[in-house]
């Protein structure tokens, strides 16, 4: 192993994930029921305070996180040792200590009225336990950043020029972060403490009840007998289950582990095969309904309702699956793989008879997006639907199945749970601090008044910020950062500028060197993950461009005049094709260097502004793709199999 590969590893490699078994697995297996039914009932049925449901969720889920997570890579995996025992016991006396004093925490003047010693020992202990929580959760990368903030927030009063603050000490920093909704129990955790964590307990339901399988049996149904069948099996059952789930590494692990091996039994190669998974999979976090929980940070940032964002959402999530739709079918033609063997494709009757009752609760989502329901009243009606729809359909079905999906779902937000609330005390630090500001002072210092290197800066920093981090920890953090550059610098509308951090957000799931979709992947296919990443994404390079349009084209967000809107539509969908054409390098044979140059430019020139940039595109466009249409066919596409 390389110095730079020891140094990754050592950065981002997290706790053990334990599998408790006997009394304790039973114990535990209990608790995260009840964690799960408090969950519920606080978001959708109680008028409890908001900040002291908050922080009680958290408070339960830290009990989980030490004893489910070891400390490191190397711990028992069965069993938690005394200070795994010792720190979950501390958590569970911070939840009493909190529930207990929530009525005076609510009516307290931050700042104004001193932190008892008792006050400042849980407020300090919650603080650790957190970012504990995060270092075995996440691994040491985002913890780094954490305490780096925290730094900053403690001593930057000791630098000069403009990072320099005023004098803020550690009971300042505590009263703040730990008894008010400005730090670690933000946006952030609020969101996942209600309906992010409502919207993973009803894609846990529906896979337990065989809605995953029911999706797969319709993608290969549609796509299974074209060319390049199983890959597009792939590509569109990891769509359609990613909007569900809204994870990236666990959708990897549900549908790839069907269609990876698929893929290579029929000749595509290992690392390719990943590759189409991982990039299928990461766009599920883009794609309504549901999204991912990032989407959900979004709504309680901006101010914006998810149904607008959803509906803004639409285009660009198809664009984004066409784009690797269009390399997918290249590839296979390139190398004549043709769909999958008929006995392989379910019948359509059978398929709908077997979970066509799975489209209920689908629908049910959309139908209560649309009466605008809340997002926490959309996740009740999807959780009550699927339900009840695995009740009748009685595959699999049991209470014992259910009490286990309600646990999963518990056990499943742990990871997020811990990430969400440091980057909470990274956002409470940058309120106090003033730091966006400065950053914005310090990109448009480097950028000028020019909005595409302003862009491109942030995207890599977005990107940056991304790494080894779970999607919802990274939007936050960039919208805390980076958003006011954007709207408040160049005035770009909220919707807009948000959404643009989200998509480059979502992209660091399979962005080298630590893209942890493509870790979740390579463990399936069996090679080597930053191999799988750079596949990703260059099968996924129009993602990559298509947030530049949601600024520059702002009609595929459906705003503005039907002119609009459908100019700026097919316009993408162009670039979008162009681009995959010239990412691929074939179209009915293999294409010269130049001519991928060319038509990458016009895609470019699609993506753009303006009649004039069309223009410029359509041009470019003709150019680069006349030799190929003039030149006389060598032959039956299907039989040529050039590399």
């Amino acid at each position: 192993m390389s110095i730079t590969q020891k140094i990754g590893h050592l950065a981002f490699a997290t706790g053990v994930r334990r599998n408790p078994g006997g009394m304790l697995g039973h114990l535990l297996k209990f608790y995260a029921v009840l964690t799960a039914c408090y969950t519920v009932y606080g978001a959708a049925f109680s008028d409890w305070d908001n900040l002291g449901r908050t922080i009680i969720f958290l408070c339960l889920m830290l009990v989980l996180v030490f004893l489910l997570i070891g400390p490191s890579e190397n711990s028992n995996d069965k069993k938690p040792n005394a200070i795994d025992y010792a720190l979950s016991a501390l958590s569970f006396a911070c939840m009493v200590f909190f529930a207990r004093e929530i009525e005076d925490i609510a009516v307290r003047v931050t700042l104004f009225d001193a932190l008892t010693p008792t006050y400042y020992f849980f407020g300090l202990a919650i603080i650790l336990l957190a970012l504990e929580a995060a270092r075995r959760t996440v691994g040491f990368g985002l913890t780094v950043v954490v305490a780096a903030f925290m730094a900053y927030n403690l001593y930057g009063h000791l630098l000069t020029g403009p990072m320099a603050h005023g004098v803020i000490t550690l009971m300042h920093l505590v009263d703040i972060t730990a008894f008010t909704s400005d730090g670690l129990f933000g946006v952030p955790i609020q969101v996942t403490a209600s309906y992010a964590f409502m919207f993973v307990l009803f894609g846990t339901i529906l896979e337990k009840a065989g809605g995953g399988e029911f999706f797969f049996d319709m993608a290969a149904i549609f796509t299974g007998r074209k060319v390049g069948g199983p890959a597009k099996v792939a590509v569109m059952s990891s769509a359609l289950f990613g909007t569900i789930s809204g994870s990236p590494t666990s959708d990897v692990v549900t549908t790839g582990s069907v269609t990876i091996p698929m893929m290579k039994k029929l000749g595509y190669e290992p690392q390719y095969a990943a590759g189409v998974e991982t990039a299928a999979c990461t766009g599920g976090s883009i794609l309504p309904p549901v999204m991912g929980s990032a989407v959900f940070i979004m709504a309680e940032f901006t101010g914006i309702s998810y149904v607008d964002i959803a509906i803004a959402s639409v285009v660009p999530a198809i664009c984004y699956y066409l784009g690797i739709y269009v390399q997918v079918h290249l590839r296979s033609l390139k190398l004549g793989h043709m769909g999958l063997p008929e006995d392989k494709i379910p019948k359509f009757g059978a398929a709908i008879r077997r979970g066509g009752l799975f489209i209920v609760p689908l629908l049910t989502l959309i139908t209560a997006l649309i009466l605008h329901y809340t997002p926490t009243y959309v996740a009740l009606f999807g959780i009550i639907s699927v339900t009840l729809a695995w009740l009748v359909n009685r595959k699999g079905f049991s209470l014992r199945a259910l009490y286990d999906a309600v646990a999963q779902t518990t056990f499943n937000m742990v990871a997020v749970t811990g990430a969400c609330a440091v980057a909470g005390l990274v956002i409470g630090g940058i309120t106090m601090t003033g730091l966006a500001g400065k950053v914005s002072e310090f990109i448009l210092l480097m950028a000028g008044a020019n909005l595409i290197m302003t862009l491109v800066i942030s995207a890599a920093c977005v990107i940056l910020l991304g790494m080894g981090m779970p999607t919802p920890a990274a939007y936050a953090l960039s919208a805390a950062l980076i958003a006011p550059t954007l709207t408040n610098g160049f005035h770009i509308p909220l919707l807009q500028a948000h959404l643009f951090l989200l998509y480059f957000a979502v992209l660091s799931a399979m962005t080298p060197p630590v893209a942890v979709a493509a870790y979740a992947a390579s463990a399936i296919a069996g090679c080597n993950p930053l191999g799988i990443a750079l596949s990703a994404c260059r099968l996924a390079v129009a993602a990559f461009v298509l947030p530049f349009a949601l600024i520059y084209s702002p009609g595929i967000m459906l705003k503005g005049s039907i002119f609009d809107v459908l100019v700026a539509i097919v316009s993408t969908v162009l670039g979008v094709v162009l681009v995959s054409i010239a990412a691929e390098g074939y179209l009915k044979g293999p294409l010269p260097v130049w001519t991928r140059i060319i038509l990458g430019c016009a895609a470019l020139g699609y993506f753009g502004p303006g009649i004039t940039s069309l223009v410029i595109g359509t041009v470019l466009a003709s150019i680069g793709l006349a030799p190929t249409f003039l030149a006389r066919a060598n032959g039956p596409i299907l039989e040529r199999k050039e590399l």
